[in-house]
């Protein structure tokens, strides 16, 4: 965010008071511990001002008249909303609602006088003419003179890429409409970009691998080792990415190659995926929360529901619990699903899971409590956390945030507020806040703001429901909407097959009780081919899964069953022909596909009848097949 400042027509020697007045607030963090400038460096400094000076002043004398009456009106109901300020916590309900009446009031008056403004200056905003100077001004402002100077006089290699930046009107006008460089860190995005380039031929073309290279620069400029300053943009990185971006943007290249990610991700915009690369787990993480879903629960994959896919693993299979660490379960992410968490683990695996899917994903941190918020084709949505206007993500407000997804859904009307916004930056005029709500800022940003209003206003558009709620958040209640989907189920899935040395093969399909879906038990196509069947971890009443089988002779067979679960100390109950209890262990297979180690049990000669079930408490459990073979 920057400060409220004019545009004064530089003298060399006041350079350094010039750029350190003009300083977004977000930049003035890193002049506190600037890089000292050589002797090439001052002249970059000189260079980068004296070419902002250029833009803004041709800008200026660019720009439409504007009613001084309409304008008045404008700011004067701005800061009329401005100044009406929440009542405390101890307010009675009389002066809340007297507050929510009156900023109600104010908010209404401050959308009608921006309207006649709009309007007067639609074909000004609709043209490109100015885009060009617009955008370089702009990049300018933010990064600040300073901040690009430090970055060029590292060598000629960085001060090229500043040079290819500024000459590319696509590339400048592809990376702001995308929300800029995080940090405003311009250069440093710029090799994060030409790395993946480097690294990936299908990188360098249009489509969802450009797309996602630069997303992934823009929302992580920082190579490995460099240092982020302290800065943060418009969202800040969830923390380093552990394998580097590159390696990063090459995996979900590969991902995608081989099928593995959601159907809407080749059709992601730059900025949506910028929210997609960034998880803070490892490649290796990633690959394995695919690999473990694809297994363990393919029903959360193919949810037709986009609030609840991939997402919903949470609530079925992430206990609400004090986690317990242990390195002997396998990585962070083995661990949060095998052991749980509170909301903090559980968002941010709830993240993980749509990231890994290729689908966007944020935080939405809330007072005392960790959320998450993530794309769907209806919009935005918060999981497991209460609304957007109790929420952020770093500097960023939740309200702020849904406003800036709705807007961008018109891509025309938000060229607009990106150009009232570049002229706002142009005139160094003050951003409006991205914390608290439509606060703030100069004559032209706040229009920008407005003009999202009225696209939001005019398209009317709603924000999604809460998925989950603040209640899922933090407890492992039941919804009501457990009941299982009821599929067709092929005869061949349930069909008892014995081979030539009389082992049985049962697969897991082949239950007499139930015969489809409940609320405890779910029938669902494996990816692998042929139907699974998994016993849920949420509801307290136990339900039995009954088999029968037809053997030749009576006598001890080796009971093994091929199971995927993904915590420990996992014990099957069997009941034999209704009489013997028999216990089994089963393996903690990480979400994978293993079979168990033998159980010697004994049979009758003719119809048995095997049930089994799980003791609640209980955790999940996917089942592919049963096998009993004699034992000599």
């Amino acid at each position: 965010m920057k400060t409220q400042r004019g545009w004064p027509f530089l003298l060399a020697g006041l350079i350094v008071a010039f750029t350190a007045i003009c300083l977004p607030n977000d930049a003035r963090a890193k002049e506190e511990s600037q890089v000292e400038l050589n002797a090439q460096g001052q002249q970059l400094l000189e260079q980068y001002t004296r070419m902002l000076e250029k833009l803004s002043a041709g800008i200026a004398a660019k720009l439409p008249a504007v009613d001084e009456e309409k304008k008045a009106d404008f700011l004067g109901a701005r800061v009329a909303l401005d100044k009406i300020a929440a009542p405390g916590e101890d307010a009675n309900a009389d002066a809340v609602k007297a507050y929510e009446t009156a900023k109600a009031q104010a908010e209404a008056h401050a959308m009608e006088t921006a309207r006649p403004l709009l309007d007067a200056l639609n074909d000004f905003l609709a043209g490109d003419a100015l885009d060009a100077d617009l955008m370089r001004a702009s990049i300018i402002r933010t990064a600040t003179p300073r901040g690009l100077a430090e970055f060029a006089q590292q060598g000629p290699e960085e001060k090229s890429l500043l040079d290819r930046l500024f000459s590319d009107d696509a590339l400048m006008k592809q990376m702001l409409i995308a929300g800029g460089a995080n940090g405003a860190e311009y250069g440093e995005a710029m090799q994060v970009y030409t790395a993946i380039l480097a690294a990936s031929e299908r990188a360098r073309e249009p489509g969802i691998f450009q797309r996602l290279a630069l997303g992934t620069a823009l929302q992580q400029p920082w190579l490995n080792g460099k240092s982020r300053g302290g800065v943060y943009g418009i969202v800040r990185a969830d923390n380093d990415n552990p394998d580097g971006q590159v390696a990063r943007y090459l995996a979900y290249e590969k991902a995608y190659l081989d099928g593995e990610l959601d159907p809407a991700f080749k059709d992601m915009n730059t900025w949506e995926c910028r929210f997609i690369t960034n998880d803070p787990y490892t490649n290796d993480e990633l690959a394995w929360t695919r690999q473990m879903l694809r297994t363990y629960y393919p029903e959360h994959i193919t949810n037709p529901d986009y609030k609840w896919r991939y997402v919903r693993f949470v609530k079925s299979d992430v206990p609400y619990a004090t986690p317990t660490w242990d390195d002997s379960i396998g990585t962070k992410c083995q661990q949060i699903v095998a052991g749980g968490g509170k909301c903090g683990p559980r968002a941010f695996y709830g993240r993980t899971l749509s990231r890994a899917f290729g689908i966007p994903a944020r935080r939405s941190t809330q007072s005392g409590h960790a959320a998450m918020n993530h794309w769907t084709p209806d919009g935005w949505t918060i999981c497991f956390g209460a609304w957007w206007s109790v929420a952020w993500c770093g500097p960023q407000g939740g309200l702020d945030f849904l406003l800036e997804s709705q807007a961008r859904e018109n891509e025309a009307g938000y060229l607009q507020v990106l150009r009232a916004q570049w002229i706002g930056d142009a005139l160094g005029q003050e951003d409006v806040s991205l914390r608290h709500y439509g606060k703030g800022g100069g004559f032209w940003d706040g229009l920008a703001f407005y003009k999202k209003r009225w696209i939001v206003e005019d398209a009317k558009m709603k924000a999604l429901e809460l998925t989950g709620g603040m209640k899922l958040g933090e407890s492992d209640d039941l919804i009501g909407d457990e009941q299982g989907v009821t599929i067709t189920i092929p005869e061949e899935d349930r069909k008892i097959v014995t081979d030539q040395n009389g082992v049985f093969t049962i697969p897991a399909a082949a239950c007499t009780r139930p015969e489809n879906s409940t609320d405890k038990v779910a029938f669902m196509p494996s990816f692998g081919g042929g139907t699974q069947v998994h016993y849920q971890r949420l509801g307290n009443n136990p339900e039995l899964l009954s088999y029968t089988v037809e053997l030749p002779t009576a006598g001890k067979y080796e009971l093994t069953a091929t199971v995927a679960t993904v915590s420990t100390d996992i014990t099957a109950t069997l009941r034999l022909n209704r009489r013997d209890m028999v216990d089994v262990a089963l393996p903690y297979t990480k979400g994978l596909w293993q079979t168990s180690k033998p159980t010697v049990i004994e049979l009758r000669e003719g119809r048995n009848t095997i049930m089994l079930t799980f003791r609640a408490p209980n955790r999940g459990v996917s089942i592919k097949q049963f096998q009993l073979k004699p034992v000599p």
